[in-house]
Order: C-alpha cells, then structure tokens, then sequence
C-alpha cells in the first residue's frame, strides 16, 4: 500500500523530469566524431599517443612528437582543437574543410606532407562538413606544438625518421 509521502514523492521525481530534459547528440557531430576515430587523426594529433599513453585531457590538442622527412624537415602534428591561441578556433567550418579536402591552409600554405589530405580529399561534402563540425565541438586545448622544423634545424621534440629506401630521391 502507497502511503502519502511515497506518492507525494513519486508526483514531485515526475514533475521534475521534464527540467532534466536529455539533449540528443547532433548526428552531424557524432558522424564526424566516428569519422575522426577511422581516420586515426588521434595518431598524430594527441599528445602521448606515440609513447602508448595518449593524453585523453588534450585529446586532438596537438602531438609531442615529430616527423622528420628527409630534405623537408620535421612536422608535428598540430592542435585540432577550436582554442583560437593554438588550434582551429579562428578557422571557419569552410576552411576546415579546403584544409581536408585540398591541404591548404587559410593562409594558402599547404598542409605539411605527412597529411594524407590525399585520401580525404575523397570524402563526401557532407563527411567533410561533419568532421569538421566534430572538430569544433570539442573543448578548447590550448597546446601550441613546436616546430616546424627546416631541414637543417634541430628539432626540440621526440623524431620519428621518415627514411627512403637506398637510392630512392628524398623528396620531389
């Protein structure tokens, strides 16, 4: 049996309820996050992965780690985070985008060479739009990487060698 102070209870959690309204996820975003995931953009672009102990704190906030390719220098993979100091947060969705699509920066330089803008290039608008989107839904990491490097500069990070095979030219 019920007594007055249980349905008093119950009547008051049902009341309630609805200022605790549960937002859905964007669908745009949560595509661009599982796009993000299958890319692997958290391989070179959170701090940690490398050493086996990827820094969930500053997921995507910019790696400690470099690529050297021979003849072009050592690159880091930088900050994807919306902060507007050290990431994409004074980038638009558009720009985003040509940078995925095109490797080109809103500057006009082109995206460094271990970017496999390649291969996105050949993602659909509306992946591109949610990578994008998922990009910048996510929290601000301000994280400002080193480098890049020149050739002949000595790089202030942990290098992974890009080595051609003997004989092969070093860079076109």
């Amino acid at each position: 049996m019920l007594t007055f102070a249980r349905i008093a209870f119950a009547a008051a959690a049902l009341m309630a309820a609805p200022l605790a309204v549960v937002h859905a996820a964007d669908p745009q975003v949560e595509r661009g996050k599982y796009l993000v995931g299958v890319a692997g953009c958290n391989d070179c672009h959170t701090p940690g992965y490398f050493f086996g102990k990827p820094d969930m704190q500053r997921f995507l906030g910019g790696s400690d780690v470099g690529f050297e390719m021979p003849g072009l220098g050592t690159f880091v993979g930088p900050n994807l985070t919306p902060d507007k100091a050290t990431g994409l947060g004074n980038w638009t969705t558009a720009q985003i985008v040509t940078a995925l699509q095109t490797g080109t920066r809103p500057d006009g330089r082109q995206l460094a060479p271990i970017m496999p803008w390649q291969a996105f290039a050949n993602l659909t608008p509306q992946d591109a739009l949610a990578i994008a989107a998922f990009l910048k839904s996510l929290p601000p990491v301000n994280h400002k990487v080193a480098g890049p490097f020149g050739p002949t500069e000595k790089a202030t990070t942990f290098v992974m060698k890009i080595v051609p095979p003997d004989g092969a030219p070093a860079s076109k």
